[in-house]
């Protein structure tokens, strides 16, 4: 039976018999003795230390393992007797080593001593033995992309920094051996001790302020070659987008200059919206400097920005453009002026018709189109240029809306309001009068246009019609599909039931119902027979009762509350006339 002892080597916890602890103590002492004269001997012993543990790590099978001397043995074969590796100057010549199996092996360490940056370049460069330069290269080409940054980035963080001198052999591929430990430590410990002994304070004290003078002037460079390589890309941005501009202006002027001699498909409808009967041409070749002359400084500015020496354009040719960009603005505020008093007054004619349909006949509404000018009965045009059938060239449009009202009249009638605009009343009113309209009565049916027609020296002024049709009291009308898509009336008069064209509907004293409309459907209280709702809110603040009555569908119903109570009660009637009262 062997007495263990546990000892702590290089931070790491170990159990080890009483033999192997001796003997490794002795192998310590003697490293120590041989290192006497040895500068840096702490540093090195701290590393030696170190070194051992690492390699007794690895021995161990478990938690449980107990280094023995066969352990040790086999770690001094590999880290050497210190007297084979003792180096007492630096002018004797080293003792040749024995040959120890130990394999050379290289670990991926941060080179942070070498590094510019985090030293992963230069660890790189040391365990796959190229030269560091060549990974910066490839680095800086992959740094154009996100893949690049992102690399290096988690290179840093995963890959560990060579702090210890047995980290720096094995980051290097050299066998982690005393000799090679006390060499690295005395060459290290040598060549700080040789810096601060050969230094020139004064002259070093000179080196700085140059060296910082160096860095400001080539920070200085550095940012003033951002600036021009950013003021570059910024000119041949505003020079492509002011030469693009400018071209499709041109092309825009070109366009519109041959409206007079060339008759372009849309060059009606450009005219029919120009109020001011000025010539295209004019209002094109004053659009285009307004906006064509800032965008000509733009393309200098541009020019300049990647040319440095560019000559500035002369200061006469600078105030003649400028004068002539002020007149193209100021006339085309004129000419908006113009263009919008030209529409300022609105105009309207008034027209009635009377319905001849018998109070006992059901009317029948709807909407008709003319096969001539289009097919489709429910389009909205705001204006469109056509001919008729006389080919005679017109305005067509359907703006029509249609409204239900009622009246106390004994016949119900139809009120036809045309509407126009103009730079006058008179002369909205005349451009109101030339609008074509028409309806007809077939038996009980009132078929209505859907479009309006106006002639083509009225332009275009936002003409429109309003239809109203005047409705007394019980009379029962049925309105088609097409009624839908014109219907402009108050839904709290009348609401138009969607769900179907079959539905009947009546007028009454305030409100026109639907006969035969669904239940679920009484939106707006105007279903006859549909289910009705009133909340009653009876709050009770005292101990004294109170009764509420109300009317609901005709009927009188009466709620009494008695005690002292916050509850609120709802009072309903039911499709089947049966009161029902919830809590």
């Amino acid at each position: 039976m062997n007495k263990t002892v546990n000892i702590n080597i290089g931070g790491l916890f170990f159990h080890i018999d009483e033999d192997a602890y001796q003997k490794l103590s002795r192998y310590f002492d003697a490293i120590k003795r041989s290192l006497s004269n040895s500068s840096g001997k702490d540093e090195i012993m701290k590393d030696i230390e170190m070194r051992v543990a690492e390699l007794l790590t690895e021995k161990q099978k478990s938690d449980k393992h107990v280094i023995n001397n066969k352990d040790v043995d086999e770690v001094i074969v590999v880290m050497g007797q210190p007297e084979d590796y003792r180096i007492d100057d630096d002018s004797t010549e080293p003792k040749t080593e024995p040959f120890y199996n130990i394999p050379n092996r290289k670990k991926l360490y941060r080179d942070k001593d070498r590094g510019l940056i985090g030293g992963v370049c230069t660890g790189l460069g040391h365990y796959f033995g190229v030269e560091a330069v060549w990974i910066k290269i490839i680095f800086l080409l992959l740094a154009f992309t996100s893949f690049g940054i992102i690399a290096y980035i988690i290179l840093w963080i995963a890959t560990p920094k060579a702090i210890t001198t047995s980290e720096k052999l094995e980051m290097t591929g050299e066998p982690v051996t005393i000799s090679n430990i006390e060499k690295k430590v005395r060459e290290e410990f040598e060549s700080v001790s040789n810096k601060f002994k050969n230094a020139n304070y004064d002259e070093m004290g000179n080196q700085v302020k140059s060296g910082a003078e160096r860095v400001a002037s080539g920070l200085g460079d550095v940012i003033m070659k951002v600036f021009g390589a950013f003021a570059k890309v910024l000119g041949a941005v505003i020079l492509v987008f002011s030469a693009l501009s400018l071209a499709g202006l041109f092309i825009g002027l070109f366009t519109l200059g041959t409206t007079s001699f060339v008759n372009a498909p849309w060059q009606r409808y450009v005219e029919a919206v120009n109020y001011t009967d000025i010539p295209l041409w004019i209002f094109g070749l004053l659009s285009f400097l307004a906006i064509g002359i800032p965008l000509f400084f733009f393309l200098l500015l541009g020019l300049k920005l990647l040319v440095t020496n560019m000559k500035s354009l002369g200061t006469a040719a600078k105030y003649s453009l400028l004068a002539i960009w002020i007149f193209a603005v100021g006339a085309l505020v004129v000419i908006g002026i113009k263009q919008s008093t030209e529409s300022a007054f609105e105009g309207k004619t008034v027209q009635k018709e009377v319905l001849n349909i018998q109070p006992t006949d059901t009317l029948q509404i709807k909407f008709v189109s003319n096969d001539f000018f289009s097919k489709n009965v429910y389009e909205h045009e705001d204006f469109t240029f056509t001919q008729d059938s006389a080919k005679n060239e017109v305005i067509y449009s359907n703006q029509i809306s249609f409204e239900i009202k009622s009246t106390d009249k004994a016949q119900p009638y139809l009120q036809i309001e045309k509407l126009a605009d103009g730079k006058s009343f008179k002369e909205a009113n005349e451009r109101a009068e030339k609008i074509k309209y028409g309806f007809k009565v077939v038996g009980n049916q009132l078929l209505l246009d859907n479009y309006l027609l106006t002639e083509m020296a009225s332009k275009f002024r936002d003409q429109r019609v309003e239809l109203y049709l005047y409705l007394p009291k019980g009379t029962v009308f049925v309105a088609d599909e097409t009624v839908q898509h014109f219907d402009e009336s108050d839904n709290d008069y009348f609401n138009l039931h969607h769900s179907s064209d079959k539905y009947t509907y009546k007028v009454e004293e305030t409100q026109v119902k639907c006969m035969d409309c669904p239940p679920e459907e009484n939106e707006y209280n105007d279903v006859e027979g549909g289910v009705q709702t009133e909340e009653i809110n009876i709050i009770d603040e005292s101990d004294s009762s109170e009764t509420v009555t109300v009317k609901i569908n005709g009927k009188v119903v009466t709620e009494t509350k008695s005690g002292k109570s916050n509850k609120k009660s709802k009072l309903t009637v039911g499709s089947d006339g049966v009161i029902i009262k919830t809590e």
